[in-house]
């Protein structure tokens, strides 16, 4: 029942209360099975699972990972896999910050752990959820090799310019602060896929990626290297978000403490679940904003002009870093469903080169497409991200490295 998993790679994303998993063969980008475990920590947890065509829901009492990963051990069994037995290639896991220490997928043995435990601080709202998932999965499959990919690899060798903030050097030093960068593992994939549907090789492309999704990013690669990205030293820097700033300036958070009494854990509950579109409007899912402007929501209406102004002083920005453009490239939820951002992000730039075709912005596809016009010098595109199938070979690679 399990010959069809063979050499396949599990692919586990833990947050603090969730866990997405899917079950992937690299090399064919096959999908044998996939999920998420919900409401990790309370009574009413669940677990959405789809396997052969098939999906289950199902609500439980979720008390930690370790149940999380063991209910899906048992949900992939009801479905003939053990995943103990069927042959994994490896584990594959999403950890979000690598500090200066990690910038390779990395084999993870009990040193690592420890490494990324040490730079937890870095990265206080992920990386210990990332942690329980590693550990939770070396416990129920500990025959099978475990990597982690992180997310700011990529942009680990971003010029110094770009990533150094403009505070005392010894200070930033002494405690890493720097810009890394996120979603690195999307912005990769989805700017290795441009330069084929240009017909130029990586070398020859600059590009602007866009990942907008409830966390959201952009990125400027210059002949597939980073050379600026929006997200600094925390997932917090730059766009607006579906709960998150974005962009503030500091002294609102030195006001918030001295005037407004706020604790830090308080303007950390502000600034990263509480701002943003849900709190402009109350709401951070697009649909439900784009519902409300169109019956003449205002507060709707404002929240979406600022995302929207937020958005494109970036793609200015990037537009002068390259110096040349040749792929505005739209990615994730937002970016590859919201046909209206598309359209107001890149509005009035055709003195730039930059037509969007109204038509083609419209169409709904999931697969990767041109939405700028024939005769556009820069190439609008639309390209699917697929973060599961990149961290996938990342760990696949990694482990026929190590044979």
């Amino acid at each position: 029942m399990s010959d069809h998993v063979a050499g396949a790679v599990l692919v586990l994303n833990a947050g603090s209360s969730s866990l997405k998993y899917q079950l992937v063969h690299p090399d064919t980008e096959v999908v044998v099975a996939e999920g998420i475990a919900e409401r990790i920590g309370d009574h009413d947890g669940s677990i959405t699972h789809e396997q052969d065509g098939e999906k289950t829901t199902e609500t439980l009492e979720l008390p930690d990972h370790l149940t999380a990963i063991r209910r899906v051990r048992e949900l992939f069994a009801s479905g003939g896999i053990d995943l103990a037995s069927a042959g994994l290639s490896a584990v594959g896991h999403r950890v979000v910050h690598g500090g200066r220490t990690f910038y390779h997928p990395t084999l993870i043995d009990d040193h690592v752990i420890g490494e990324i435990r040490r730079i937890s601080s870095l990265a206080p709202l992920h990386n210990p959820a990332n942690l329980t998932g590693i550990e939770a999965a070396r416990e129920m499959l500990p025959d099978v090799p475990s990597v982690a990919v992180f997310d700011t690899a990529f942009f680990h060798g971003l010029p110094e310019a770009a990533a150094t903030y403009a505070i005392d050097r010894g200070v930033a030093k002494l405690h890493a602060i720097r810009r890394y960068g996120f979603h690195g593992t999307s912005h990769q994939y989805v700017s290795e896929q441009v330069p084929p549907l240009l017909g130029k090789e990586p070398s020859e492309v600059h590009q602007i990626v866009l990942h907008l999704g409830n966390g959201a990013s952009a990125s400027a690669i210059r002949g597939g290297d980073p050379i600026d990205t929006s997200m600094g030293m925390t997932p917090l820097e730059g766009l607006v978000m579906g709960t998150r700033s974005g962009d503030i300036d500091p002294g609102v958070v030195l006001h918030l403490h001295r005037v407004v009494k706020l604790d830090a854990d308080q303007i950390d509950a502000l600034l990263n679940k509480n701002s943003g579109l849900k709190g402009l409007c109350g709401e951070n899912d697009f649909r439900s904003v784009t519902e409300r402007i169109e019956r003449g929501d205002e507060a709707a209406k404002l929240a979406y002009d600022v995302y929207i102004h937020r958005l494109r002083r970036y793609i200015g920005a990037y537009m002068i870093d390259l110096g040349r453009v040749d792929a505005i490239t739209f990615t994730a939820g937002v970016g590859e469903n919201a046909a209206g951002v598309r359209a107001d992000a890149l509005a009035g730039l055709e003195n730039y080169g930059i037509v969007v075709d109204p038509d083609r912005n419209a169409e709904r596809s999931r697969t990767a497409r041109r939405i700028s016009t024939d005769d556009s010098a820069v190439a609008v595109l639309v390209v699917p991200t697929n973060e599961e199938l990149a961290i996938a070979r990342q760990a696949a690679e990694v482990v026929g490295e190590r044979a």
